[in-house]
C-alpha cells in the first residue's frame, strides 16, 4: 500500500521504498491533491495553485500532463495498474482516493482528537500518551519542500495551528501529571521563539513556580510585563496578573483552568 506523508518533507513509500515524485510541479500538484483526499481538485484550482493570475497559454495542457505523470509514478506500486482508479477523473478535475491509513495528516488528526477526549475525560496519563504520538508523525514544518500556493498554503497554516493546539493539550497533560521540570526548558524555547505568546509565558510561570523555583517565575512575570509594554504598549491580563500574585504569596496556582477545547 502506498503511504503518503505531508507532515515535514513530502514523500510517497511503498514497503519501505521511496517512490516520490522528484519533478518540483508534479510535486506542487500532489501536495495540493494530498491537502483535498477523497475531496474533487478542479483543474481550475490547480491552474491556479500553480501558476496565479499568470497562467501559461498551455496551462491546461501542462497541467493534464502532471496529472498524467503522478499516474504512472504510482502505477508500479498498485495492483494492476490501478493509477487511474487512485487518482481519478471526476468531471473537469481529479480525485485522490486514498484509504485510512495512508496519509500521515489523518492519523494525526485522529490522536490529537483522541487525547483532546482523554483530557476533557480526566485522564491526563493517556491524554499525554496520545497526544506524544500525535506529533511524533511530524518531523519538520508541513510539506517543508514544496513550493505553496494560495490553497497549499492556506492547508499549511491550519496543519500549523493544529499541531500548536496539540503541543499545547500535550504540555496541560504533562503538567496535570506534575513533569514541572521537564516543561521549562520546552517552555522557555517556546517563549523565546514567541516572546508576544501570553499562554506560553503563563505556562512557563507556573511551571518555574511549581518546581519550586518562585524567583525565576516571578522573574518571567516582569520579563513578560517588559515585552507587552515594550511592544505592544499593554499589561498582561488579569489571569496572569492574578498568577502573578498568587506566585508572590505562594499560593496554589494549578492546570485545571487550562483550554481542552478543539
Amino acid at each position: 500500500m502506498l503511504e503518503f506523508r505531508i507532515l515535514g518533507r513530502l514523500a510517497v513509500t511503498h514497503d519501505l521504498a521511496d517512490c516520490t515524485p522528484t519533478a518540483p510541479m508534479v510535486r506542487r500538484v500532489l501536495a495540493q491533491l494530498l491537502l483535498r483526499t477523497n475531496d474533487i481538485v478542479t483543474l481550475e484550482a490547480i491552474i491556479d495553485e500553480l501558476w496565479g493570475d499568470k497562467p501559461p497559454k498551455s496551462a491546461v495542457p501542462t497541467a493534464q500532463t502532471y496529472i498524467y505523470q503522478l499516474r504512472r509514478q504510482f502505477e508500479p506500486w498498485l495492483p494492476n495498474g490501478r493509477g487511474e482508479q487512485v487518482l481519478a477523473t471526476c468531471g473537469t478535475g481529479y480525485v485522490l482516493q486514498l484509504e485510512p491509513g495512508q496519509l500521515d495528516q489523518d492519523a494525526f488528526v485522529r490522536l490529537s482528537e483522541q487525547g483532546r477526549h482523554m483530557l476533557s475525560a480526566g485522564d491526563p496519563a493517556a491524554a499525554s500518551r496520545l497526544l506524544r504520538q500525535a506529533l511524533d508523525l511530524w518531523s519538520g514544518p508541513a510539506l517543508a519542500d514544496v513550493t505553496a500556493g494560495p490553497s497549499v498554503q492556506a492547508h499549511i497554516v491550519h496543519l500549523t495551528e493544529q499541531r500548536a493546539h496539540t503541543v499545547e493539550m500535550r504540555i496541560q497533560a504533562d503538567a496535570m501529571l506534575g513533569r514541572y521540570r521537564e516543561l521549562v526548558g520546552e517552555l522557555k524555547a517556546m517563549v523565546l521563539i514567541d516572546p508576544l505568546n501570553e499562554w506560553c509565558h503563563e505556562q512557563l510561570i507556573k511551571a518555574l513556580a511549581c518546581s519550586g523555583r518562585r524567583n525565576e517565575s516571578l522573574a518571567a512575570y516582569q520579563n513578560l510585563r517588559k515585552t507587552l509594554s515594550t511592544e505592544l504598549g499593554l499589561e498582561p491580563t488579569e489571569a496572569l496578573q492574578e498568577l502573578h500574585q498568587q506566585v508572590l504569596a505562594g499560593r496554589h496556582y494549578g492546570w485545571s483552568d487550562q483550554r481542552t477545547s478543539a
